[in-house]
């Protein structure tokens, strides 16, 4: 198995090069704006490459179930949708229309469907017929939540790797008699890890390499994995789903609250604009380094939170201190951007 990492390894930074190298011949490029923070014109398909080598994974890793297959291999058409969108800037409602496909296809033809949102003490939230709405909705919602954080460099590569990483931990410590049956879960998280850590070199031009965005096919893909990811643990019935939520707690956190501060204050949901998260540290702080540093952390910190109060309470306090720090979060992003329209 080593042998085959190494080989995916090599593979992967082959591919990223090759599709960096051709962007700029075929000007596949992200030209800036007065809405953009980057000054020269970059390839845009940092995505693309990503999704081309996690389908070489499905053949080098043969040990994948059906379902981690399923996923990587549609995941490949959501990230065509992205490079659509990147190349024609398609509007919110062809954008989102071309989303439900894939979505659609993983949902209803392969029951991919998440059942229930966990039981808590007393009481289980059972989705019954709403399940197949409740999922459609939750992954569209997700995709998009992870589309937000584009907007730096390293933001959403680091903070996809923070999530991997604890969907690693939770797999690893939730349930013994999975890791007997399912070993290749392991392997599979690793797979999707390694071609971003290598997409990072090439986001960041270490040694000079041609510099690559993930654009939308890579935000689009990222979020479409995890999110079919979360499904596939919850169904396995080993994680509990309040901690998966946990692990994309400020994907949530951000997109919720953006969007509650746009609508109170009259403005358009799901544009482009400088009101994200990473534009309000990287503007007070002008540190790319230290913007990813603190909002990668802050996921980590967040699930740490929600990871001890169910072990060491129960899985109701766990929701509980969900909500609360959501409607802390909230009040303190409202707080920002008050403070931001009276200067």
């Amino acid at each position: 198995m080593n042998y085959t990492i190494t080989i995916y390894s090599v593979l992967s930074f082959f591919i990223l090069f090759f599709c960096g190298k051709l962007s700029y011949r075929l000007n596949l490029l992200d030209i800036p704006n007065n809405r953009k923070i980057h000054s020269k014109a970059t390839a845009y398909t940092g995505g693309i490459a990503i999704s081309i080598i996690l389908l070489g994974a499905i053949t080098l890793f043969d040990d994948f179930n059906k379902s981690l297959s399923l996923i990587l291999s549609i995941a490949f058409l959501i990230s065509i949708v992205g490079l659509i969108d990147d190349r024609y800037h398609l509007n919110i409602g062809g954008k989102l229309s071309l989303q439900t496909i894939p979505i659609i296809y993983l949902v209803i033809f392969e029951n991919l469907i998440l059942n229930h949102i966990g039981e808590y003490n007393y009481f289980k939230l059972d989705l019954g017929a709403f399940a197949i709405p409740f999922t459609f909705l939750s992954v569209l919602f997700l995709i998009n939540a992870f589309n937000y954080f584009d907007g730096i460099d390293g933001m959403l590569g680091l903070t996809s790797i923070s999530v991997l990483a604890i969907l690693y931990f939770l797999a690893f410590t939730q349930n013994t008699h999975f890791l007997v049956s399912e070993q290749n879960i392991q392997f599979f998280l690793i797979a999707v890890m390694i071609p971003i850590v290598f997409f990072l070199f090439f986001n960041f031009s270490f040694f000079k390499l041609p510099k690559l965005f993930l654009g939308d096919g890579g935000s689009l893909l990222l979020g479409f994995i995890i999110s079919f990811v979360l499904i596939y643990f919850a169904n396995q019935n080993f994680i509990h789903p309040i901690l998966l939520a946990w692990s994309v707690v400020i994907f949530v956190y951000e997109f919720l609250s953006i969007n509650i501060i746009r609508l109170k204050n009259n403005q358009k949901l799901f544009k482009a604009g400088k009101d994200h998260l990473h534009h309000i540290i990287l503007k007070k702080t002008n540190s790319v380094f230290f913007t990813n540093f603190l909002i990668c952390s802050s996921n980590i910190i967040l699930f740490t939170i929600g990871y001890l109060s169910f072990l060491f309470i129960n899985e109701l306090a766990s929701f509980i201190f969900f909500i609360v720090f959501f409607i802390i979060f909230l009040l303190l992003r409202n707080e920002y951007s008050i403070i931001k329209k009276k200067y």
